[in-house]
Parts: C-alpha cells; sequence; structure tokens
C-alpha cells in the first residue's frame, strides 16, 4: 500500500498483472502514470524487448481474447510506480519464501522453459535464471517491464531471461513451457484477478507434467473483535476536547467502515477456528469458477467479546506436481477437517512436503495483512454463542478487478447484511 495510515482502504499492488509472450504491443512510449487514466489506441504489431533490442513482427491469429480496457490500462499504469515494486520486493517473507521455492523445485526448473506471469522488476526471473533455467519468459504489460529488462541486462542474463512487454493474453510463443511461476496474490487472495492471467499462460503454454508455483492458495474468514481499531475511529468523537461531537458518529462509522480494510491485527482479535472460503488449485482451476465464490459458514464465539466483523487472509503452498494432484479434491480435504461448529479447518501441509506462504494474523507479517470488514455497529457476543451465514465474493462488473463482497450474518435472532466494494 502506499499510504502510511496504519488502516486503508484501497488499492493492492501486485506484480505487474497479465502480460504476454514471445511477441507483443509496445506502439506507445510514456503512459500516463495514474491509475484512472484514458485508453490510448495501440499499434497493431507485437514486439519482445531481449538484449535491449526491440523485435517486430506482425501479430500470428489468436484466439478470443478478453477486451483491454481503461481499467487494464489504469492497473497496469499503476505498477510502472516504483514504490509498489519496492513494497513487494522488501516483504522478505514474500521474497524469501518465492526464492526457496525455487530452489526446492530446482530440479524442476534447471535446464528448463519458465515463464513469470506478473515478472515486475524481472526479481523471480532472475532465481529462475540463477537455479538454471534454459529459459525464462518474464512478461509483464506494465512499463515496469522495461526496467526489468534493464535489471537483466545489467546482470548478464539477456541470453536466458527475454523480458516481453504486453499482457499474457494477448501473445505468442514459439514453444511450451516446463514451469510457470507468478506472484498473483491479491488482498483477500482473489483481489485484482490476476489469477486469471496465469489460467490463460497454463491453458496456453504449459507442458503437461509441468511445475505451477505457486500450486494451490486457500481463502480463509473468521470472525473478530478489535476494541482498539473501534476506540480510535468511533469512540473518539464522543467526547473531543470535553466537546459532545457525537453528531460525528453516523459520518465516521460510513467513513472508517464502509469499505474492506487493509490492516494487521493479532491472532488474540480472531473469535474463532478460520473458515475456509475457497480452496484454488492452480492445475485446474478455471476464470469461470473464480467469477463468483460464495461459501456458507457456522462460527461459534471462544469467549465473551463484541464481534466487530470479519478478517480474511490467504495461504499459498509450492508444491511439485505429483503432490498437488493429491490436492485437486478440495470438497474431501474439508470433509476430513470439518469442526463441530461448522467452521472448515485446513490442516497446514508438512513443511517436509511444501513451502507454505501464509498472511495469516498469528504468522510474521506481510505487505498483504489481513483484509478487515467492519460491522458499523458491534454485536455483544458470549461465549459459545454462534454466529452463522454467508459469504459471497463475486467480480464487478463494473470493473472485474474489483471485487463485490456481500456478507449476510446472523446471531442471537439477529440477521444482518453487509455489502461493500474492494476497488
Amino acid at each position: 500500500m502506499f499510504s502510511s495510515q496504519a488502516y486503508s482502504n484501497g488499492h493492492h499492488r501486485q506484480q505487474g498483472g497479465s502480460a504476454t509472450s514471445s511477441e507483443q504491443q509496445l506502439g506507445m512510449s510514456h503512459r500516463q502514470r495514474v491509475r484512472r487514466g484514458s485508453r490510448r489506441s495501440r499499434d497493431s504489431r507485437d514486439t519482445y524487448v531481449s538484449g535491449g533490442s526491440i523485435r517486430v513482427s506482425e501479430q500470428e491469429q489468436q484466439p478470443e481474447r478478453p477486451p483491454f480496457t481503461d481499467f487494464d490500462m489504469a492497473y497496469f499504469n499503476s505498477y510502472a510506480h516504483v514504490g509498489i515494486h519496492e513494497e513487494m520486493i522488501k516483504d522478505r517473507v514474500r521474497t524469501e519464501t518465492y526464492r526457496a521455492a525455487i530452489m526446492r523445485h530446482q530440479n524442476f526448473i534447471a535446464g528448463k522453459v519458465v515463464m513469470d506471469v506478473g515478472c515486475g522488476t524481472g526479481i523471480l526471473s532472475i532465481f529462475c535464471a540463477q537455479a538454471g533455467a534454459k529459459r525464462v519468459y518474464a512478461v509483464d504489460a506494465s512499463e515496469i517491464a522495461v526496467q526489468a529488462n534493464e535489471v537483466v541486462r545489467a546482470n548478464n542474463l539477456s541470453d536466458v531471461v527475454i523480458v516481453l512487454h504486453g499482457r499474457v493474453e494477448d501473445v505468442q510463443i514459439e514453444e511450451g513451457v516446463d514451469v510457470i511461476i507468478s506472484e498473483w496474490m491479491g488482498y483477500m487472495l482473489l483481489y485484482e484477478s490476476m489469477l486469471g492471467s496465469v489460467i490463460t499462460a497454463r491453458d496456453r503454454w504449459l507442458k503437461p507434467g509441468g511445475l505451477i508455483l505457486p500450486s494451490n492458495a486457500t481463502l480463509y474468514m473468521a470472525p473478530v473483535t478489535h476494541n482498539d481499531r473501534y476506540r480510535e475511529s468511533i469512540d473518539f468523537w464522543r467526547n473531543v476536547y470535553g466537546i459532545d461531537m457525537s453528531a460525528m458518529l453516523p459520518l465516521a462509522k460510513q467513513c472508517a467502515f464502509e469499505e474492506p480494510s487493509v490492516e494487521t491485527i493479532a491472532g488474540e482479535n480472531v473469535l474463532t477456528w478460520p473458515h475456509v472460503v475457497k480452496h484454488v488449485d492452480c492445475y485446474s482451476v478455471t476464470i469461470q469458477e473464480l467469477q463468483s465464490v460464495t461459501t456458507r459458514y457456522r462460527f461459534k464465539s471462544m469467549m465473551r467479546a463484541p464481534l466487530h466483523g470479519f478478517a480474511f487472509w490467504f495461504d499459498v503452498e509450492f508444491n511439485g506436481p505429483a503432490i498437488s494432484q493429491t490436492n485437486r479434491q478440495p470438497s474431501a480435504l474439508m470433509a476430513d477437517n470439518q469442526a463441530e461448529d461448522g467452521s472448515q479447518r485446513k490442516k497446514r501441509t508438512n513443511p517436509n512436503e511444501a513451502l507454505v506462504l501464509s498472511t495469516a494474523p498469528e504468522d510474521p507479517q506481510t505487505h498483504w495483512q489481513q483484509t478487515l470488514i467492519y460491522f458499523y455497529d458491534p454485536i455483544d457476543l458470549e461465549q459459545d454463542q454462534v454466529i452463522e451465514g454467508s459469504a459471497t465474493l463475486s467480480q464487478s462488473r463494473e470493473n472485474a478487478r474489483f471485487m463485490n463482497i456481500r456478507l449476510e450474518y446472523a446471531s442471537g435472532q439477529r440477521s444482518f447484511v453487509k455489502e461493500c466494494v474492494m476497488r
């Protein structure tokens, strides 16, 4: 996040979005570096950058592709800012876990062809080259691809890493790939819809038995209590330097809690075991099933406390293809871990079998933090009191990279609905 505030409602920066392959569009030079900009016409030819030069060829006939919208332009422009990439690279949990995963799977990478979807500055592509990859297609639709190419050249890797400037959906390469790596995860895992570009790359180029890193992901939710947050944002207005400003409370609640909030909470804020909202197998997931995700939950509070809202977080695993095959039945996995209160508990993977990158409250902090959806008014809970309902996460019709969130929840014979948009 760019904001220096402790709490923020807003954009996630994620590695460069979708990208292209051996040929691509580099028609315009300097694009406007704003999140919402006007669409520009694009050159009818595709190009790629390699070794500091630009090759241009006529675009081959391709399958129907998703349109390139003004929202896509704004999204990719946002990744041209160095601050986004600095924050991600400085997230040591994120970056070192990816590097460890690459080295753990070096036998799949050495001498093989790799595609890095949304390469950003190219750091993961360079890690793969250092692990012995024969060739790495580093794909990014943002202008940061220009800098990535300079980074590759400065590290004398231009003969291995080919930087492709454009969308995965738009390009052709002349060979299949053995490995796809991508840091595609957004806030609440699915925000930004970048996983769709990884799926496109998988379906177009991944060879049978190929490796995808990360291999699977799981999104969790849990009810939370957070008195400090509510006190700082809301109760403050009840007495301001001895002045009754409680008339500000409705507006304060709207401004503080109308949208999802990305912030860090502690394990002690979580009232129950988490519920699995969605398990994603990157080898088999489809774009269609990500358009809308609905889950029903049933929690039982482990303590007496005010319920302020729900927290969402995720983890991803870096399994080899053989291990990932066993994870393709998430419903069976969750059935084995069904808790008495109805919540689903996913057992942690044995670290000897897979690396796990977790954004859970009890784990080391990452730049993803947790995503909180607060109620305007807390609900007082007793120990063992049940909270049940449903959660639906769907791509916005306005902009597929935005996420519509609908929470239905009931407790103590009272029912509520909270709707918001993560933009």
